[in-house]
């Protein structure tokens, strides 16, 4: 079977919508706060996103998984449900913007951790790259310039969590379909955060319930339009989309939440986002399998 065709004015806009979406994501996260305890909205997301999973049930059926799925299966479980609640946290602790910027850095650990894990060379260019990406983390949290919150170590932790979570998605992605490794972290998650949210429950209101089911929706969906931009026109051509997402986060923390325009978030996530870009392009150029991810897919 030939390769489908590259169509890169539709990958443009496929990613587009979703960055749309991802940043709706954000903003209804940022909208509910913490009326919510972040690992009980995070449970409430993926619990309400469950109904998306129908569709897949054939696929999970004909799907013959080995223990080695399993096993992988479940650590991403566990890590994937760490990080989003630490993601849900960290909207509630700092602004949009810092949580945009810093989500970038995700790629870049998948980076570090292919080449510690995986056995993927590291040229100097890229560790050059690497350096300046986390350079520009320092940027955006500068210690010793103002006091951090655990939002910011949250954010941090966040990365590497989702790292983690999406290094094991590509090592399930050889044995089994996307249906099925999408089918699996959703159920894992969905488990992984029903203890801690029962910890800290607190009844929710129908409203929090119907913007909680919102936020799945919009998830789901986000998902699925970066799928279509992938099957649409190469990484190189829809990563640098992805990061106009820094922008419209900026402008909806400024008109929206009222958070103040910090210059140096903007450029330490201009700097993590050339990074990122050079990364793609080298790999694209030594025409390999891909092995950094869009920032968009390691989301929630």
């Amino acid at each position: 079977m030939s390769p489908r065709p590259h169509n890169p004015v539709l990958g443009v806009f496929w990613m587009l919508v979703t960055g749309a979406l991802f940043l709706a994501v954000t903003a209804v996260v940022k909208y509910v706060g913490d009326g919510l305890p972040a690992a009980e909205a995070a449970f409430l997301r993926y619990l309400l996103g469950l109904v998306f999973l129908i569709p897949m049930i054939p696929a999970m059926r004909a799907a013959k998984l080995t223990p080695r799925i399993w096993k992988i299966s479940a650590f991403r479980g566990v890590v994937h449900s760490l990080g989003v609640m630490l993601w849900f946290y960290s909207m509630t602790q700092i602004s949009i913007a810092e949580v945009t910027a810093m989500n970038y850095l995700n790629p870049v650990y998948v980076t570090i951790a292919a080449a510690l894990f995986l056995g993927e060379k590291l040229a100097f260019r890229r560790i050059l790259a690497v350096m300046a990406a986390l350079a520009g983390a320092m940027i955006i949290l500068r210690p010793g310039f103002r006091e951090l919150n655990s939002g910011h170590f949250a954010m941090l932790f966040t990365a590497v969590l989702f790292a983690g979570s999406y290094l094991s998605a590509k090592l399930m992605a050889d044995e089994v379909s996307p249906a099925v490794v999408v089918f699996l972290l959703s159920v894992t998650v969905t488990i992984g955060l029903a203890p801690m949210a029962a910890v800290v429950w607190v009844t929710p209101t129908v409203a929090q319930l119907g913007w909680m089911f919102l936020l799945a929706a919009l998830a789901t969906g986000g998902h699925y339009t970066m799928t279509l931009a992938f099957a649409s026109a190469p990484l190189t051509v829809t990563q640098p989309v992805t990061f106009l997402q820094l922008v419209w986060a900026v402008l909806l923390g400024w008109l929206a939440f009222g958070e103040a325009v910090d210059i140096w978030v903007v450029l330490g996530g201009v700097l993590i986002i050339g990074a990122v870009t050079f990364i793609t392009w080298r790999e694209h150029v030594l025409k390999r399998q891909a092995i950094t991810p869009a920032p968009p897919a390691t989301k929630v």
